[in-house]
């Protein structure tokens, strides 16, 4: 399952992860981000081998901020605390799959 990451735990969860780190910028009104939601949650549980995090741009407006996250759902993928790819909207599990296989 997903974990919740906010500002507070992002540092331990994903910058520290000895995984790298799948992580689905989202919002709850945010149609896209509702028909993606599933399909990551797919992939956290077929996938082990990392970690997948989501984050709420409207509770965590500093991290969105941060990444740059100008429209959502947008995943970044982190790997050794570094975001190494990211993809904007809605993608297919297949290009989600071709990210962490990177």
């Amino acid at each position: 399952m997903p974990i919740e990451i906010t500002a507070a735990n992002f540092e331990k969860e994903v910058l520290q992860s000895d995984k790298p780190v799948l992580v689905d910028f989202w919002a709850s009104w945010c149609g896209p981000c509702r028909m993606l939601s599933p399909v990551v949650d797919e992939v956290a549980e077929e996938h082990p081998e990392i970690k997948v995090g989501k984050i709420n741009v409207d509770e965590q407006g500093e991290l969105a901020m941060q990444f740059g996250v100008m429209s959502i759902p947008m995943l970044i993928y982190f790997k050794d605390g570094k975001n190494v790819d990211s993809s904007i909207g809605v993608v297919p599990k297949s290009a989600i799959e071709n990210m962490i296989k990177a």
